[in-house]
């Protein structure tokens, strides 16, 4: 058993480090640029979605696009009403993450390792060290994936196990809580969701377990943004409490059709890894068709629920500047 657990624990590391490394190369590849694409592009909320997909697939993070969101409306660059638009598209924009590691490319991780590694170490230009730390990334992620996977596999064996995962099905709450704990603790949801890929890859999760994990792990993700706001202006903390809600409001519609949803995600492959990357990426897509019309609305909602705080006035009755010393 403790194999098993160093070997979950090893490969979530490696899966973890490779998002990490993946997303670093991104954001320097990328520059100064996303701010400013992001600042100029907003003012219209279709928009605002597509560059949310489009930033997020260009640094892989929707957390980390939250990040630059709440500098920016802190900074006073942009509204929250603008910033809305680009939180349910980075949503959106994640979920591509997801379907790439649905592909089967895990024999296929060391060569991109090497390659990777070889343009990092060797390469002149900071271009080609960037590009190298990307294509390693990705390696590391899918090399992680198959650790996971494969170490995963006597647990086919093991009955109470099997309970356990079959139980996320029966009481889709109990999945939801465990994996918004585990998502908050790890503060990604893309292994949370690779987690439950490689469980289906060894047949261990059926879909209707694999998807109140998946809700979980789009709760639990908000939480890097939460923490991102602590000491920030109000302006900045609203755009946190609206991707916490975006998820929670999305999850608490979706509860009750479980059923019907769980059905057309069958629907949509055969294959259980793509079934749950499809699952993840239809709630998203879902949450940004239902609340984009209501973006506005939604903004005054928030500036309702958390308003400005108005800084405290000085007591006029007690001198400012007069030290009180005998």
């Amino acid at each position: 058993m403790f194999q098993i657990l160093f070997g979950v624990a090893g490969g979530l590391a490696i899966f973890l480090f490779g998002m990490t490394s993946c997303s670093d190369g991104l954001q320097k590849a990328s520059g100064s640029a996303l701010k400013s694409i992001i600042h100029k592009l907003t003012a219209n909320p279709l928009i605002g979605v597509l560059v949310g997909i489009l930033v997020t697939v260009l640094i892989q993070s929707s957390t980390a696009t939250t990040v630059i969101l709440v500098g920016l409306v802190g900074a006073q660059l942009m509204t929250l009403a603008q910033s809305i638009g680009v939180i349910l598209g980075a949503d959106v924009g994640t979920t591509l993450t997801v379907q790439l590691i649905a592909f089967k490319v895990t024999s296929y991780a060391l060569l991109f390792i090497a390659i990777g590694f070889a343009l990092n170490f060797l390469g002149k230009r900071a271009r080609v060290k960037q590009l190298g730390q990307i294509i390693m990334g990705f390696g590391l992620v899918f090399f992680g994936l198959h650790i996971m996977s494969t170490t995963m596999e006597p647990l086919r064996d093991y009955e109470a196990f099997q309970e356990m995962l079959v139980s996320f099905g029966a009481n889709p709450l109990r999945g939801l809580l465990v994996a918004t704990l585990f998502t908050a603790i790890i503060q990604s949801s893309a292994a949370t969701i690779g987690l439950a890929l490689s469980l289906a890859l060894q047949g261990l999760v059926p879909i209707e377990a694999a998807i109140p994990m998946i809700l979980g792990a789009n709760i639990g993700t908000c939480s890097t943004a939460l923490l991102a706001t602590i000491g920030a202006p109000t302006e900045a903390k609203r755009v946190g409490i609206a991707h916490v809600l975006f998820k929670i409001l999305g999850v608490v519609l979706i509860i009750p059709f479980l059923g019907p949803f769980t059905e057309l995600v069958r629907t949509t492959a055969s294959d259980a890894a793509r079934q749950i990357a499809n699952a993840h990426t239809l709630f998203n897509v879902g949450i940004a068709v239902v609340f984009l019309p209501f973006a506005r609305l939604f903004a005054r909602l928030i500036e309702f629920l958390i308003p400005e705080r108005t800084p405290d006035l000085p007591d006029l009755e007690q001198p400012l500047y007069i030290e009180h010393r005998s």
